[in-house]
């Protein structure tokens, strides 16, 4: 197990929302301890919070209540724009929709992160996301604009623009949601594959309970509070 100055540690982290009536709780008390190369699912109903927490937790939400760390960073206590950086060099999020920029090559997709912040040598940036292409299956792709790309393409370029900046926590909301059941099957094997030769934390939200039970750490929201399996 990594030390804590390589975890992730959340505690009694809560949120609401308010309402002309009673606030609406959307996380209640969640605690969660994490090491790198850990890898957790999370399932749980429509509007059980799951969504919520890996907003909060990548740092695109605030907490009504509680603290998290990763490693030895504070994101609650972050400025503006400490947290830009933060979450550009060590936050990882793939979502259900690629989000990738359709006038941008597959290349220059996964470059987008390291554009943010001036990269200290470019050409080893670029060896490295031209790495990722090869990682993923598609060096071959590398020029194709996402319109040229199938559905489990694009996902897997959206993998590779992730971990460009090796961060140490990769987070993803239902990546395989639009997916069929093989590309579902091929894309899930490639994250958690991809997951743990980075040796980063992997969080994975998902409905699919064959998604969630590829994860060795599975936890289900119900009534926003986290309950281990």
């Amino acid at each position: 197990m990594a030390g804590q100055d390589q975890a992730l540690i959340v505690k009694g982290l809560g949120k609401q929302y308010a309402t002309p009536g009673e606030p609406l709780v959307v996380l209640r008390n969640v605690d969660l301890e994490l090491n790198r190369g850990d890898a957790m699912s999370i399932t749980g109903p429509s509007g059980s919070g799951k969504s919520t927490l890996l907003y909060i937790l990548g740092s695109l939400e605030q907490p009504t209540s509680g603290t998290f760390r990763l490693g030895e960073q504070e994101p609650l206590k972050m400025s503006a724009e400490g947290l830009a950086v933060y979450r550009n060099r060590s936050i990882g999020f793939i979502f259900q929709d690629h989000h990738l920029l359709p006038q941008l090559t597959a290349l220059q997709n996964v470059l987008l992160p390291s554009l943010a912040s001036a990269p200290a040598d470019p050409a080893e940036v670029k060896k490295r996301a031209q790495g990722l292409l090869d990682r993923v299956g598609l060096a071959d792709r590398a020029t194709h604009l996402p319109a040229e790309l199938s559905g489990g393409e694009r996902q897997r370029v959206a993998i590779a623009r992730a971990l460009i900046h090796r961060p140490a926590l990769l987070l993803a909301d239902e990546p395989t949601g639009n997916l069929d059941r093989k590309r579902a099957d091929e894309v899930s094997s490639l994250l958690l594959e991809l997951q743990r030769e980075e040796n980063s934390i992997l969080i994975v939200v998902t409905h699919s309970m064959e998604l969630a039970e590829r994860h060795p750490l599975r936890a289900e929201l119900i009534d926003g509070a986290l309950e281990m399996d």
